[in-house]
């Protein structure tokens, strides 16, 4: 409580702010919505195909014998809070025009496609289950896992190849951290038809999908000790704006890139009289982009958005150089794809990515 003594001579007036409803609020340009602050949407799970998605989840728990039911409620991102049973779904899953308003930002809409979406709910099902049960406390889950009270990283260094760990969501994410291993291998235990005995056949990290077995065996029918509906950061706590809740994720996903070497750019294209006449390379760069951005985040699980900024970066780097094609079109669209594909991977390698928590 604020024990502050209120002013009662000079009052200001604030006028309120008019209720928004979808109705009002669909018929916005993207800068007006931009505007809007998130807890004035006017926003339900109820009846949204989101809603029928989490219920496949809990038909996929049910079928497992497991007495567990996660809540779910909507916030600005995908998240499980600790000692929290529930799972928190970003907002522009329940509206179509706030999905649009999300590919418009970030270039892509994560956990869209069906899919992608179940491969979410999974894993943030696998923390759930976790707080549910306290399942961390286990001596044979820090076993299998690690210690969960781990500080988080900024960053990890992913290992591709690595045979420890599952691979279910992109960027390797069951290195990041021992909960997120859980989680990862939980995701892919519950997968339907995921055949992860054969797949898994001669890793290291099988002996973690059997140990997730053999625990999830143990719990059929068990009621939970923690069983609350607690929500953090609930849609309608929220007061910023979607202008600065992109601003926000923007910074998030698109700083500490590394440098494009210049000479990267000067093995594709060239300032060289002798191709004065052919395209820059700034406008083939441009035109090529929209590609080149969708296949490396297909082969590299990266967003679509940090991916972009490089683009971005190469583009006023030739405009500077003053580059231009220097190779028949089809080989330079093909080269171009492999140098943003190779200076991800490389990103990867030196351990810069920035965990998504």
């Amino acid at each position: 409580m604020n024990n502050r003594r209120r002013k009662t001579r000079s009052k200001t007036f604030r006028p309120r702010r008019p209720r928004l409803t979808a109705r009002t609020w669909t018929r916005l340009s993207d800068k007006q919505l931009l505007n809007v602050r998130l807890c004035d949407l006017d926003l339900s799970i109820k009846g949204t195909e989101i809603e029928r998605r989490v219920d496949r989840l809990r038909n996929e728990l049910s079928t497992r014998g497991l007495n567990f039911q996660p809540h779910v409620w909507l916030s600005s991102e995908w998240f499980t809070p600790d000692n929290v049973p529930g799972i928190a779904i970003p907002f522009y899953m329940a509206h179509e025009r706030l999905m649009k308003l999300e590919r418009n930002q970030m270039l892509e809409v994560e956990g869209a496609p069906l899919g992608q979406c179940m491969r979410i709910l999974r894993h943030e099902a696998g923390h759930a289950i976790d707080n549910a049960y306290r399942l961390h406390f286990k001596p044979s889950w820090r076993r299998a896992f690690g210690h969960y009270t781990k500080s988080y990283p900024k960053h990890y260094k992913p290992k591709p190849f690595s045979r420890n760990f599952v691979v279910h969501l992109d960027m390797w994410y069951a290195q990041s951290h021992p909960a997120e291993d859980f989680a990862e291998t939980f995701a892919v235990w519950l997968a339907p038809k995921s055949r992860w005995r054969a797949r898994y056949h001669g890793w290291p990290a099988r002996r973690k999908l059997e140990y997730v077995d053999e625990l999830m065996e143990s719990l059929i029918g068990a009621r939970p000790p923690v069983r609350t509906a607690r929500q953090v950061e609930p849609l309608h706590s929220l007061r910023i704006t979607l202008r600065d809740h992109y601003l926000a994720k923007k910074m998030h996903y698109g700083q500490d890139w590394p440098d494009f070497y210049d000479r990267d750019l000067q093995r594709l294209f060239s300032n060289d009289r002798r191709f004065a006449d052919n395209p820059t390379a700034a406008s083939f760069l441009r035109e090529v982009r929209p590609r080149v951005r969708r296949m490396v985040a297909k082969w590299t699980g990266t967003y679509e958005y940090t991916i972009d900024q490089v683009l971005i970066d190469m583009i006023d780097r030739c405009r500077e150089l003053k580059l231009r094609l220097a190779a028949p079109v089809r080989q330079a669209r093909v080269e171009s794809l492999m140098l943003v594909a190779v200076q991800t991977m490389n990103y990867l390698h030196e351990g810069h990515h920035l965990v998504a928590l």
